[in-house]
């Protein structure tokens, strides 16, 4: 038998999984911060530092994240690593993206809160960034500390590709569908071929200062 293709998907035994739909796209590995005020979602926090779980992030296509909203298929499950509580009621929480997934159906609770039979997606094994990409992870080295506490003592892997990758898609100035598809792509050197793609264009749409 011949081995898969480089990043070909996987996907493995579905799971119902609590979603929360916001108009963020969240990373494996990547950062997660919160205010929670709403019923529904402050029950779903309690439930998962209770059992340990993790919750759905979904990027919202159509709507807000208050009330209802329209959200796109594959998501990043959520960690969550540390909870504070803020003025006025509000409950903050700190997370980090776990594993990519795809919904396969939805259902909705009584209290509001949307569940939804989650595949797991494998990630590919990991593969070097080429020579022709290496901008991409020295960009990557040098953007990092200036973004303070958010990344402070991640570990670099600046000879991971997918990492990179995700990295770059979380923090360059991308358009929601720009990050969106970056995520749902398997091969992570495709991605990052994307993301120079993407770089090139946020150079030509950004003013000169100068000019």
């Amino acid at each position: 038998m011949s081995d898969p293709p480089r990043g070909a998907s996987e996907l493995h035994a579905a799971e119902e999984i609590a979603l929360f739909p916001l108009n963020t796209v969240l990373f494996p590995g990547g950062p997660l911060e919160v205010r929670i005020f709403e019923p529904r979602y402050l029950d779903m926090i309690r439930a998962a530092l209770k059992s340990g779980s993790e919750f759905g992030v979904l990027q919202i296509r159509a709507g807000g994240e208050v009330g209802p909203a329209e959200t796109v298929d594959v998501g990043t499950s959520a960690r969550i690593v540390d909870f504070y509580q803020l003025p006025g009621g509000l409950l903050g929480i700190t997370c980090r993206g776990a594993r990519r997934f795809r919904i396969a159906s939805r259902r909705q609770q009584r209290d509001g809160l949307n569940l939804g039979m989650a595949q797991w997606l494998a990630e590919p094994a990991q593969v070097p960034v080429p020579a022709r990409l290496e901008r991409l992870a020295r960009l990557v080295q040098a953007l990092l500390p200036e973004l303070g506490d958010t990344y402070a003592g991640m570990e670099l892997r600046l000879d991971d590709a997918c990492w990179v990758g995700y990295r770059l898609s979380e923090i360059l100035p991308l358009r929601p569908s720009e990050r969106q598809r970056s995520l749902e792509l398997e091969d992570p050197l495709e991605r990052l071929e994307l993301i120079e793609t993407f770089s090139a264009s946020l150079r030509e749409r950004t003013p000169d200062p100068g000019a």
